[in-house]
């Protein structure tokens, strides 16, 4: 009888040991929950917040997003609208895009404060860079794409259109495009960040990568045809600006690399 109880007492401090060890375990992956879904909620409440900034304001901003567009429509033409909903939806949806693309920056914030504890101290030097120059990277691709390379193909695709023709564009199909070739234009301007992410986490070095520059340039014409209409100007103002910042980046991961070499 004593040995049965005290077989019964070992399994019982057994369990509570094992319980214990399972809530010890349970606990540190619920308080990740916990803080993933609040950084879920401020990123989500950023966004909702620029939006309802910009509702007063969707039309004006509209108005200036189709102004590349506008410009350059002969005389006496105007942009349409083939969905009766069309002109109360489209500038409400533009709204929102430019509310998210405005917080791009709180929210990538966001991500780095959940990522950051359980990084290394010489990741997190590299890291918050790295998300401030991609985010201003991103902005300037979009920028290029509004200022320089929509007049210039805009231009170019009503000079083309023949006799008899009217080009009236329609709201919602404008945006579509143009939101296509700021997204373009904005992944290509991060390739000076991934080329020092690259060498930053040993894939390649950067004398590799200088070596690969052929293949690189015939990507970035590539790249520009499959993601750019099919016309020559766009094609080559997106490949041109990929060459130059991957050039950009193979500089600055090569002052890294020295760097490196030099702390050692």
């Amino acid at each position: 009888m004593p040995m049965a109880m005290l077989n019964r007492e070992s399994l019982v401090k057994v369990n509570e040991r094992f319980m214990n060890d399972a809530e010890q375990k349970s606990e540190p992956f619920v308080s990740h929950l916990i803080e993933l879904r609040n950084r879920l909620i401020w990123a989500v409440l950023s966004v909702l917040v620029l939006f309802v900034c910009l509702v007063p304001f969707a039309n004006n901003l509209y108005e200036w997003f189709a102004t590349p567009l506008i410009s350059n429509l002969p005389q006496g033409s105007t942009m349409i609208s083939t969905e009766p909903h069309g002109p109360f939806f489209i500038p409400f949806k533009f709204a929102f895009a430019t509310a998210f693309a405005l917080a791009i920056p709180m929210v990538l914030y966001q991500v780095w404060a959940f990522v950051a504890p359980g990084l290394y101290q010489n990741e997190k030097s590299i890291v918050l860079p790295l998300i401030i120059s991609s985010t201003l990277l991103f902005y300037f691709g979009v920028l290029f794409a509004y200022y320089i390379v929509f007049p210039i193909i805009f231009k170019f695709f009503i000079s083309m259109a023949p006799d008899g023709v009217a080009v009236m564009t329609d709201i919602s199909a404008y945006m579509s495009f143009a939101l296509k070739l700021f997204f373009a234009f904005g992944v290509a301007f991060e390739v000076p960040v991934a080329t020092v992410l690259l060498a930053r986490m040993g894939v390649v070095t950067a004398d590799s990568m200088a070596r690969q520059r052929p293949y690189i340039i015939l990507g970035a014409f590539v790249i520009g045809m499959l993601m750019t209409p099919p016309d020559i100007f766009s094609q080559i103002m997106l490949a041109v600006p990929v060459c130059l910042l991957f050039e950009a980046g193979l500089l600055l991961a090569r002052k890294l690399e020295r760097n490196d070499l030099n702390s050692e």
